[in-house]
């Protein structure tokens, strides 16, 4: 198909592959698993192996106290899904519910005493949830389904009668038994702790626009509106109107208000000038502030009224940190890093101490791994940082580079029993921060977006620049992976330098952005990315959108795409039309491959099933690589 898009001819060859009911999308797709089933992958058992011992550490998350009840989720080692506790009664079990374990509990939220607790499921991936209320002592359904949500905030209602949550983008109040009230236009909510200030917030691309609820009253009033700046607005305990914003400050500062007066906030935590505000929690007398520092988590002490730093929470190492919980003058949260699976500490803001308090589950021996932070340079000067995991350096070695580099989200470090079989195995592993990421905060974020994308798409190229002239590894042994948005990285790269990399993982990608905000949620990503409708915003996605940039003749490298049947997020049909074009153009003998799997969505699966794919995904690039100490 040829069109002409704002004077642009735009060829679209395998538009036909958009239908995935029609009889040729069945065909197609049919062929690619006879392909793919065909693959000797002589790894893919090794890496299952050891995957399935790396993955029962098990997961636990850091509680949430409600009427003096934890709250918490914790999959043990043999478990597939994670298990919803009050204390230590199972409230929620998704494996009782769907034995196949295809039904994912995507979020949950306690009642304020602790009786109840409303939790959304979806099923087969597709993460359009439905909203049940339980009974916290029993576990008995209480009231719902709500249907139509997508990872709805809920901001229960003081008395426990009933709570706020959001459908599409508007925010209602639900009643126990009764009916549902529309209240306004909302895609983020939050209710003090009194009832009396209900926060909405509305995305408008560049920024939000917030405003602060007088129930009482009652009245309006507008915090934030019309400015290109994201703000959060929530009433403490305390009574004071909190704000974390990047406002005249690209890596956020908290500021402070009476709620009646939400047009005097006032700086109470200024801006770092090299980390970027994560989180803050208010306990007992102290204010905790938590940060990212070039992707590293760090908890600073303040005093709640000046704001006057004191101190630094201790924590276990150098990793990542999860959303603070706190109680009293305690506070509970989650740490990681690349050989450490998530456990919980608690802070005691009496005693100044951290201790563990809930560890990972099960266990599982870890290898010793080296760890190089890498700043390095990217087309245009800017400096990018970049981390080199591997077992007895130097090389050069099979390498696999991932990156993400999108919509502000950082990469920190995290526990992966994928990455640590291949360093085992004697491969590196490489992560990219690129522009596009939250790891140095909003400018970072608006440097790899837009008409600026293509920036990302440098950093990565320069990254694996990096990795071969340092020696670690060469174009022969190097690989890129990524998803989502990360696949998108990775479809520019192989379209734009395909002589860099020998293979490409693609999971979940968006790569045809010419029509990509007609489908899944694509419409949700013009903030980020432009729209084709706009003149201007075409001519910056026509300049990369990798699938309009396969030329016949070029050697690419092996690639493997791996889809979901339940992803709402991200249709198949990029990966589908993308390898098609990748197929019909190569000059070259590696394969192109397409892996589609049933019953699982864009993010949330089971841990055999997260297993599976990550196995698949290693043996391909170890098969294309070659030079692994097990080859």
């Amino acid at each position: 198909m040829i069109e002409i898009i704002h004077g642009h001819v735009v060829s679209d060859p395998y538009r036909w592959l958009e239908d995935p009911a029609s009889d040729e999308t069945r065909a197609w797709q049919a062929q690619q698993e006879v392909v793919w089933r065909s693959q000797l992958l002589p790894g893919r058992d090794r890496f299952r192996a050891r995957i399935d011992e790396l993955s029962d550490t098990g997961v636990v998350g850091a509680p949430i106290w409600r009427g003096g009840t934890a709250f918490r989720v914790r999959r043990d080692p043999g478990r597939r899904l994670p298990v919803l506790y009050a204390d230590d009664r199972v409230v929620l079990d998704p494996e009782a519910i769907d034995p196949g374990a295809t039904t994912l509990l995507d979020a949950w939220h306690p009642s304020p005493d602790g009786t109840l607790v409303a939790c959304q499921l979806s099923r087969g991936g597709d993460e359009r949830s439905e909203l049940y209320v339980l009974d916290a002592r029993t576990g008995a359904l209480v009231d719902g389904p709500i249907g139509g949500l997508r990872h709805s905030p809920v901001a229960w209602l003081p008395d426990g009668d009933g709570f706020y949550y959001v459908r599409d983008r508007r925010a209602r109040v639900h009643r126990l038994d009764g009916d549902d009230l529309d209240v306004a236009d909302a895609d983020g909510i939050a209710l003090s702790a009194d009832g009396r200030w209900l926060t909405l917030s509305v995305n408008r691309g560049a920024g939000n626009d917030v405003w602060l609820c007088d129930l009482v009253s009652p009245s309006r009033r507008v915090v934030q509106q019309d400015v290109a700046a994201r703000s959060a607005v929530a009433v403490g305990g305390d009574g004071r109107a909190y704000m974390i914003t990047t406002l005249d400050a690209p890596r956020g500062r908290l500021l402070v208000a009476d709620p009646a007066a939400p047009d005097d906030f006032r700086d109470l935590v200024s801006e770092d000038a090299e980390a970027v505000i994560a989180d803050f929690a208010l306990l007992d007398g102290v204010l905790l502030v938590a940060w990212v520092r070039h992707a590293i988590g760090e908890i600073s002490v303040h005093d709640p009224e000046t704001g006057e730093r004191q101190g630094a929470v201790p924590l276990p190492g150098l990793g990542s940190l999860g959303r603070m919980s706190a109680r009293g003058h305690e506070v509970w949260f989650t740490y990681s890093d690349y050989v450490t699976p998530e456990s919980v500490y608690r802070y005691d803001a009496r005693t100044g101490e951290t201790t563990l308090w809930e560890a990972a589950p099960g266990r599982a021996e870890l290898p010793e791994i080296e760890s190089h932070q890498v700043v390095y340079q990217s087309a245009d000067g800017t400096p990018v940082r970049m981390v080199v995991l591997g077992k007895g350096l130097p090389g050069p070695r099979p390498c696999i580079l991932y990156g993400y580099g999108g919509f502000g989200v950082p990469l920190t470090p995290s526990y992966s029993s994928y990455v640590l079989p291949w360093l085992e195995a004697g491969g590196v592993f490489a992560f990219a921060q690129v522009r596009g990421g939250g790891e140095e905060g909003e400018t970072w974020h608006r440097a790899g977006m837009r008409g600026r994308k293509q920036n990302s798409f440098d950093d990565f190229a320069a990254a694996a620049e990096t990795l071969i002239a340092a020696g670690w590894t060469t174009p022969a042994l190097l690989g890129v992976t990524g998803e989502s948005g990360g696949g998108l990285l990775v479809g520019a790269l192989i379209t734009q330098r395909p002589e860099l990399v020998a293979a490409a993982v693609c999971s979940a990608p968006v790569l045809d952005m010419v029509r990509f905000e007609k489908t899944g949620l694509g419409s949700s990503w013009v903030p980020e990315y432009g729209s084709a409708d706009d003149p201007e915003q075409f001519a910056w996605l026509m300049a990369y959108s990798p699938y309009h940039h396969v030329k016949e003749g070029v050697d690419y490298p092996a690639t493997l795409f791996t889809v979901f049947d339940g992803d709402s997020r991200v249709d198949p049909l990029h990966a589908r039309k993308m390898c098609a074009a990748l197929q019909g153009a190569t000059s070259g003998v590696r394969p192109i491959l397409f892996r589609h799997e049933t019953g699982v969505g864009h993010a949330g699966r089971s841990a055999d099933r997260a297993a599976g794919l990550a196995a698949d995904m290693l043996a391909f690039l170890a098969r294309e690589l070659g030079g692994l100490d097990d080859d």
